[in-house]
């Protein structure tokens, strides 16, 4: 590998949006690192990448494993002379239905890899980061962090840790040169919305494919003057979002609720 060579280290990244994403580096000469519980995924992964005429490197990963995930890092950026340019936490569920009526092991679940997951990816990945000039750490994170939504309480409640350890890691990790960003896109046509029947689904659809959000992530990675001058943090993907989060920036509390008490069908 060459001093210049970038690299990318993505949870999640057997399918779906981690995928996507996966490939899109790859198409821009980055090393890629695909981690994932799926081992069948990632090999695909890994042959498609070599076909793209990239480097992959793909290996399990529990993201609630803080060790394995400072294992699986380390070994990575050690690999790359100690060089991390890219950190994306992407490994995520999501679970729908009225929150007293599920099981409070799927809830626990969700907030382990969701939120559990996030922070041991950001703290494995610190010092690799801080030692790469123009670092940065893309979180996903969702449309639902905007105001609670019904149906996806427990969901909708970590991708509000998300966008708050986004906003604060931002700050903190400014002196060391890393950006840290948070995508948010609305409903995505994987197979984790494939069964996936809300209010808001009904009211709003399933719009979004994984490589808008990928394409999404690859522009955010390299923003243009504009998103530079204004410090962008949150990156909303697709006009729906876009609408949405424009809208609650400029709305009274009770009106953002009257909204998604309406988008909701509650």
């Amino acid at each position: 590998m060459t001093a210049e060579q970038k690299t990318v280290f993505i949870t999640g990244a057997a399918a779906g949006i981690g995928r996507a994403t996966a490939l899109n580096f790859a198409r821009r000469g980055f090393t890629v690192g695909g981690f994932d519980i799926d081992e069948v995924g990632l090999k695909s992964l890994a042959d498609e990448i070599d076909r793209l005429g990239a480097k992959a490197v793909v290996g399990h990963l529990d993201v609630t494993d803080s060790d394995e995930m400072a294992q699986r890092v380390g070994e990575f950026a050690n690999s790359a002379g100690g060089r991390l340019d890219v950190m994306i936490n992407n490994a995520g569920i999501l679970r729908a239905g009225r929150f007293e009526e599920m099981d409070i092991g799927g809830h626990l679940k969700e907030i382990d890899i969701n939120v559990k997951g996030v922070t041991n990816g950001l703290h494995a990945a610190f010092p690799y980061l801080r030692s790469t000039p123009n670092a940065l750490a893309v979180n996903l994170a969702s449309a639902s962090a905007i105001y609670g939504q019904a149906e996806l309480a427990n969901y909708s409640a970590t991708k509000f840790f998300v966008r708050g350890i986004t906003e604060a890691l931002d700050l903190e990790w400014e002196r060391y040169g890393i950006r840290v960003i948070a995508m948010w896109p609305l409903y995505v046509q994987t197979a984790m919305t494939q069964d996936l029947k809300t209010g808001t689904t009904e009211s709003l659809g399933i719009r979004l494919t994984a490589q808008d959000i990928a394409d999404a992530i690859v522009a955010a990675t390299e923003p243009s003057k504009l998103r530079r001058a204004i410090h962008q943090v949150h990156f909303p993907v697709g006009p729906q979002t876009k609408a949405l989060a424009a809208g609650s920036r400029f709305s009274p509390g009770w009106l953002t609720r009257l909204v998604n008490k309406r988008l909701a069908q509650h």
